[in-house]
């Protein structure tokens, strides 16, 4: 009789499968229409969660508390959200127009309101993959609530350990807390969060505001007092989806209308038969690079390009930035505000209106005609990505339905930030394919951009494939590594790629509505090594590490469009 070999399963397996199960959670409860987290219903989420173990919630499988996935959760959530039973998800459905005033997370970009002293609503404007990304983060802060219950409850009927009245107390007085007070109540939160006094003194002075200084405090306070409750009267925070948003997600209400907005401004400056060149990057290195140096260099007594851009990027600068904005709004940038709730804005720049003889590029075009019209697009968030390309590079079809218009689309070039498994941040990435995770969809395509662009300025370039993710907050070593290691040479990680290209191929492939020959370039810049302990998404920002990589970017992108 032959030996029956066990095939096990291996680390990255079970996470795939954990990943697997979240997503499917999670839309069978939007279908379903509300879910309690800590409840029955919140059950499968919870488990696979701790299964996976992301690193960017570091110790949530651990008995102590996790600092800094807290704060990068935090960041990324309504200020407030840890005092409310009830958060409902909603599309927009006209919040902005109350009494409500709108709450603006200070890492994402959503419009959130306070209902009462228990609601708290969120509109959902970006998609499926906004609605990922709330529901993860707020399962990995129950999660740690429910810590802080384990650890200062002492009985059933609601008797808690001596630290738990103390920093009660503390956050209840009205008065400012003296550096004595604070100390106290510090010892008494390092002991319910199993952290050194050390640890939660630093964490203090990171979560601390201007508007509220003991605001971590607040939050240990609220997140234990609600889980308390929950444990001893059952009475459990409820997630709740809007009928409206269940109704709408999927059918790109809001990128439709984002996209006719633009086109509207584009007819209207007889710009849409003009080479429009698409540019997803943030709102200031495409600006920057073309006005920034030949009008900054003398004030800043400097010739060097990256010097100018780093003081642009400094908080005290402001003047500086409005100089420069001032500029290029005089020399044929336009710039589009969004009113459709995707939270994009947009700029234009008429290239024919720009002295190229006082910026550092050349442009090749003889005509005014053959000029290039420069369409930069702020940063859409995940499956965002696809609504939105997808809708703009439709036709342009006239208010009374009569003309259809091709938009004469000659290039889409894609930067911005990702994760990195090899090297550190502020590196450099080329990908020559992306893969969308959890499923066997593949987008290969020919990159414009080349690995010998970048190179020789400092900084590691790598290419290779990369992971279109469906959240970076879902993302652990052992997938990670397994991609690495494979033959699938992935190189990092992203949100957005792969719905680009799904996007671009089906508007240049099938549909016809551009070019076939349409040229495409993605880079990317490492904000993290999510393989290095130390390295991922909560451990901090770039900082300046940035600012090279971008404009080093954003300067390959221009010299080619412009001397296409």
């Amino acid at each position: 009789m032959s030996n029956i070999k066990v095939h096990e399963r291996t680390r990255a397996q079970e996470s795939s499968g954990a990943i697997e199960r979240l997503y499917i959670t999670m839309r069978h409860l939007f279908n379903r229409g509300f879910y309690k987290p800590m409840g029955v219903s919140g059950e499968t989420l919870r488990e696979s969660l701790l299964l996976l173990r992301p690193e960017i919630y570091g110790s949530v499988a651990d008995k102590k508390a996790e600092i800094n996935g807290l704060l990068y959760v935090i960041d990324r959530l309504p200020v407030g959200i840890e005092e409310c039973r009830f958060i409902n998800l909603t599309s927009d459905e006209g919040f902005k127009n109350s009494h409500f005033k709108v709450i603006i997370p200070p890492k994402r970009r959503r419009n959130c309101y306070r209902i009462d002293a228990e609601q708290m609503n969120i509109e959902i404007t970006r998609g499926r993959s906004e609605i990922y990304d709330i529901l993860t983060h707020l399962t990995f802060l129950f999660i740690e609530s429910h810590k802080i219950s384990e650890r200062v409850l002492i009985s059933e009927d609601g008797e808690t350990t001596r630290d738990w009245v103390k920093l009660a107390q503390a956050v209840d007085k009205k008065k400012k807390l003296t550096q004595a007070e604070r100390e106290v109540a510090i010892t008494h939160t390092a002991n319910i969060l199993g952290r050194t006094f050390e640890e939660i003194l630093d964490a203090h002075k990171t979560f601390s505001t201007k508007e509220n200084p003991e605001r971590f405090l607040n939050i240990i306070y609220w997140l234990g007092k609600l889980a308390i409750k929950e444990v001893t009267t059952g009475e459990k925070r409820t997630i709740t989806f809007s009928p409206v948003l269940r109704e709408r997600l999927g059918h790109h209400i809001h990128g439709e209308v984002w996209a006719n907005n633009i086109k509207k401004v584009l007819k209207d400056h007889q710009l849409l038969h003009r080479p429009i060149h698409i540019i997803s990057a943030n709102m200031h290195s495409v600006m920057n690079s073309i006005f920034a140096p030949k009008l900054l260099q003398k004030q800043l007594n400097t010739t060097d390009e990256f010097d100018i851009f780093e003081a642009l990027s400094t908080s005290e600068n402001s003047p500086l930035r409005n100089k420069v904005e001032k500029e290029a709004l005089k020399k044929g940038m336009m710039y589009i505000k969004d009113e459709s709730g995707t939270n994009i804005d947009v700029q234009i720049f008429d290239t024919a209106k720009i002295d190229f003889s006082k910026t550092s590029y050349t442009c090749c075009a003889e005509s005014d005609a053959e000029k290039p019209v420069l369409f930069v697009m702020d940063y859409a968030f995940g499956e965002q990505a696809y609504e939105t390309i997808d809708e703009f590079l439709k036709p342009y079809t006239s208010d009374d339905q009569t003309q259809k218009e091709y938009l004469n689309v000659a290039s889409i070039s894609i930067m911005g930030k990702a994760g990195i498994l090899e090297g550190g941040k502020g590196d450099i990435m080329i990908p020559s394919a992306h893969i969308f995770e959890g499923t066997a969809d593949n987008y290969p395509f020919e990159n414009e951009l080349t690995k010998e662009d970048l190179e020789g300025h400092g900084l590691q370039v790598f290419e290779g494939s990369m992971i279109t993710v469906l959240g970076t907050s879902l993302q652990n070593k052992d997938i990670l590594k397994f991609f690495y290691d494979s033959t699938w040479n992935v190189i990092g990680l992203e949100m957005e790629g792969a719905h680009y290209q799904k996007a671009i191929q089906s508007a240049s492939k099938i549909r016809r509505s551009i070019t076939e020959n349409v040229k495409v370039r993605y880079a990317y810049y490492a904000s993290d090594n999510p393989l290095e302990t130390g390295s991922t998404l909560a451990s901090g920002g770039l900082g300046t590490t940035g600012v090279k990589p971008t404009y080093l970017i954003t300067r390959k992108i221009l010299e080619q469009l412009f001397n296409n």
